[in-house]
């Protein structure tokens, strides 16, 4: 099978080289031609990409904008389209993850960005979606107006798929110019989008781009880097402070690098009936993507005192894990994850011949583990459902070993009554955690969320403003007056 990676506008009939991506998986193999356009043809992308955005989509109204965008998530949640055929056939191929889980992901992903939640996210950080399309007076007098950039390029990771679409839509809710740099792990999805988007509405045809490069080809980033306004990198945090060094210094660089995120089950959620629940929703946050994601959970903290002790909610983790393994299986490792897998669990083996409280679960065959333990420091684990359970009694004895991880924390899967939810969720916010959701929700972010306490769109745009004085001076030019 052979498919064509991104979406270009016309780059006046010049060829463009292309370098094949193989994939194999359960005996098939897939070819992507992914385009590497000149250090030229980039500069005719980037300025088409330019040119075109501020003739149509900046005199594009924010809601047609967001309808535009719908419909093409229409025609990707649509199981019966080509493209979402395609999407269900290819990426397991491409990514290895297990064809049901990439259906379920995709479907929940996808309606986060249907026309209503579009609505809530651009209010989310504006108020007045307004903003975007005219001037709105300030409650301060005289007027105001979001601006997004000229162009935005984004450097999209691939442990996730459809990840990019979050970048590439707020850019494009921002009336911005958007040229994508797909990953080689995952590089189909933002390329679909792209297609889709521009056959619901065709005169958008050259207002986007993506494309691909291999990582680390230094000469095409400071090419493409010297003609963005914004550049929003995703990947390790190596990888974007090498990045940093090329992008000029008028160049706004928003970096979203590596994150931890973790889990925290109070003793209210530990009675015989509640607990199972618990640890059917704490096992699909971890298997969701093989724990590929930032806001994948690497350690639970469970409270000691409810009806089902720790221990014993451990032993229920570990039975969700093989249920779950059995109707998704984890994907198959590379060799390095594979050496890093057993490595960190015979470490974790060995450590526990001399530690009581200490107790690993499941075989090497099981394709998860699940490690007890009392005291321990917190430490993420080495991922592809690889998980620490770790007893506590109150919640600040736990907080000093967080608080060295404050730059890295994320997100929080918290299963507790009202009270403590709202309680714990403060201080979790002092020791740098952004994101407090339930178990079971932790790889699926809401519509709007504020992604590492970040803004999305705010970010992204610059006010202008016209201040009253203009304004009301600008009355004694009007011929009107006279």
């Amino acid at each position: 099978m052979r498919e064509r990676v991104g979406y270009l506008p016309n780059v006046e009939e010049e060829i463009i080289e292309t370098k094949i991506l193989s994939f194999a998986r359960k005996g098939e193999t897939l070819e992507l031609e992914a385009p590497l356009l000149t250090i030229k043809q980039m500069q005719q992308v980037t300025e088409k990409v330019k040119r075109a955005s501020a003739e149509v989509l900046k005199n594009m109204s924010i809601t047609e904008i967001i309808s535009i965008i719908d419909t093409a998530i229409e025609v990707l949640l649509d199981r019966n389209s080509n493209y979402r055929k395609k999407a269900e056939r290819l990426l397991p191929i491409v990514t290895g993850y297990d064809e049901e889980m990439i259906r379920l992901g995709l479907t929940s992903f996808l309606k986060k960005f249907r026309k209503h939640e579009l609505q809530r996210f651009v209010v989310e950080d504006l108020g007045n979606p307004l903003l975007l399309d005219d001037f709105q007076p300030r409650v301060k007098k005289g007027y105001s107006k979001a601006v997004g950039p000229e162009l935005i390029l984004h450097v999209w990771a691939g442990n996730v798929p459809a990840l990019p679409l979050w970048s590439l839509i707020s850019g494009l809710l921002v009336k911005s110019g958007n040229i994508g740099k797909v990953s080689s792990a995952e590089p189909l999805f933002a390329g679909w989008f792209a297609q889709v988007l521009v056959e619901v509405a065709p005169q958008l045809k050259d207002c986007l781009a993506v494309v691909w490069w291999k990582g680390g080809d230094e000469a095409r980033e400071k090419e493409i880097f010297r003609y963005s306004d914004v550049v929003v990198g995703y990947g390790s945090n190596q990888s974007l402070e090498s990045m940093s060094h090329r992008i000029p210094a008028t160049t706004r660089f928003l970096p979203f690098g590596h994150k931890v995120s973790f889990g925290l089950i109070s003793n209210s959620a530990l009675d015989s009936r509640k607990a199972l629940t618990s640890a059917h929703h704490a096992a699909f946050d971890i298997i969701q993507f093989d724990q590929q994601g930032c806001y994948s959970p690497h350690i639970f903290y469970v409270q000691k005192g409810g009806n089902v002790s720790p221990f014993e909610f451990a032993q229920y983790l570990a039975q969700e894990l093989e249920s779950f393994q059995k109707r998704f299986p984890r994907r198959t490792l590379s060799l390095d994850e594979m050496t890093a897998s057993i490595h960190w669990r015979n470490k974790e083996e060995v450590s526990s011949f001399t530690n009581t409280t200490k107790h690993v679960f499941g075989q090497t065959d099981n394709h998860w583990t699940v490690v007890y333990e009392e005291g321990a420091v917190f430490s993420p684990t080495c991922s592809n459902r690889a998980v620490k359970v770790i007893a506590f009694e109150e919640i600040r004895e736990i907080l000093p070993d967080i608080q060295p991880y404050r730059n890295y924390l994320q997100s929080v899967g918290v299963a507790a009554a009202p009270k403590e939810l709202f309680r714990w969720a403060e201080l979790l916010g002092n020791v740098g955690v952004t994101r407090v959701t339930a178990l079971g929700k932790m790889t699926s972010p809401e519509s709007g969320w504020h992604h590492d306490g970040r803004f999305n769109l705010l970010y992204l745009i610059q006010m202008v403003d016209i201040e009253h004085s203009a304004e009301e001076n600008a009355e004694y030019f009007a011929a009107y007056m006279y």
